[in-house]
């Protein structure tokens, strides 16, 4: 999964045929999905996704801050190191998506949640994130920057990328135990595969 998901990250650097209005207009669509999968159905029910997502909802429910504020604040470093592997136009593109966030999440907090039915959380929750997501990483850009810190980490220790990312994940959810309880972990969990192979399905179709 991780692999084909780096693999597109290198091929966008590679293509020729860019535009920048229909990129920044997709991208944009993309956030807006991500906001409303984030503010209208997880944050509010204590489900968390992997990565800097979910260590965002985390802090935003122990620091009481806008969830996307912090996804754009903890996406910063790992988007400037991202620069040095995937270039100028990623890091462009990649702020350009975060900035949407923040400011559509900043939007939608005081509305209350669609729903609280685990499993309409897990399916429509995960849906609207992976497919988000995926057009954000399918036009250019990206949202969370554990996975370019899993490249690096992966140039530099006996690990792959997609371990690198287990393990970061493996923190993410174990500390979602102690905070939110074993239910809403499981419903994490359940949701993070619904998001990403939703993912993998729309930036592997090209």
């Amino acid at each position: 999964m991780y692999r084909n998901r780096v693999q597109y990250y290198l091929s966008q650097r590679r293509k020729g045929n860019f535009s920048t209005f229909k990129n920044g207009l997709i991208i944009t669509f993309g956030a807006t999905l991500v906001a409303v999968s984030l503010q209208l159905f997880l944050v509010k029910n204590y489900v968390i996704d992997g990565g800097v997502v979910g260590l965002s909802i985390i802090l935003s429910h122990v620091f009481h801050v806008d969830v996307g504020a912090l996804i754009l604040l903890m996406n910063l470093p790992f988007l400037v190191a991202g620069f040095f592997f995937l270039g100028g136009r990623f890091l462009v593109l990649s702020l350009f998506a975060s900035t949407v966030l923040a400011g559509e999440t900043y939007i939608l907090a005081p509305f209350e949640e669609v729903t609280n039915h685990p499993l309409l959380i897990i399916i429509l929750g995960g849906l609207l994130l992976g497919m988000g997501v995926g057009l954000i990483i399918r036009f250019g850009g990206c949202l969370d920057g554990t996975e370019v810190l899993a490249i690096l980490f992966s140039e530099r220790l006996p690990l792959t990328i997609g371990q690198c990312i287990l393990i970061m994940n493996t923190f993410i959810f174990g500390s979602s135990v102690f905070l939110f309880g074993i239910t809403e972990a499981a419903y994490s969990l359940a949701t993070f595969f619904v998001a990403y192979k939703t993912i993998d399905t729309i930036i592997m179709e090209t």
